[in-house]
């Protein structure tokens, strides 16, 4: 991950830092997780880039929830009818490790900086799978307030104690 952010960060050289992050926050597969190591590795301040990850990691959220089936179901009748099959292959094997503990397990779905988790994927899953709107956004909301603490503690701590120690 840490090689496709160093990637993004190139490419959007001449842009504000904290746009560039912003904008790597709301990607999927990279996320809040990846903004926040593009952060650190542009030396933005901590406490200015948790916000502006955060922002970005939760704005596609609400219209993964209310409106990918939607768009699944159109796309099922484009040339897109694989690429949505893949899609929903993947949620289906997010959601059999959601499913046991349904608020608990998305939460811990989401929070947990692992491949394949996150918002984007925690999201499509509430959504696929027919969650209450309020149950997935607070699960998804302490996913990520979770994922910000762990990815802090990576990105901005183990630095910090790297320098420390020499």
């Amino acid at each position: 991950m840490e090689h496709l952010v160093e990637t993004l960060v190139n490419s959007l050289g001449g842009i504000p830092s904290e746009l560039v992050i912003f904008i790597i926050s709301l990607f999927p597969i990279l996320e809040l997780r990846g903004g926040l190591i593009a952060a650190s590795l542009l030396g933005v301040n901590i406490w200015r880039a948790i916000p502006i990850c955060i922002v970005g990691n939760i704005l596609p959220i609400p219209f993964i929830l209310l409106f990918i089936e939607k768009i699944f179901d159109w796309l099922k009748n484009t040339r897109f009818v694989k690429m949505i099959n893949k899609l929903e292959e993947k949620a289906e094997k997010g959601a059999q490790k959601i499913m046991k503990h349904k608020k608990l397990g998305l939460l811990l779905f989401v929070g947990i900086p692992l491949p394949g988790t996150g918002a984007w994927t925690g999201s499509l899953v509430a959504a696929l799978f027919h969650f209450k709107l309020k149950d997935a956004s607070i699960s998804i909301l302490g996913g990520i307030v979770m994922a910000t603490i762990i990815m802090c503690l990576v990105s901005y701590g183990i630095p910090f104690l790297i320098g420390m120690a020499l």
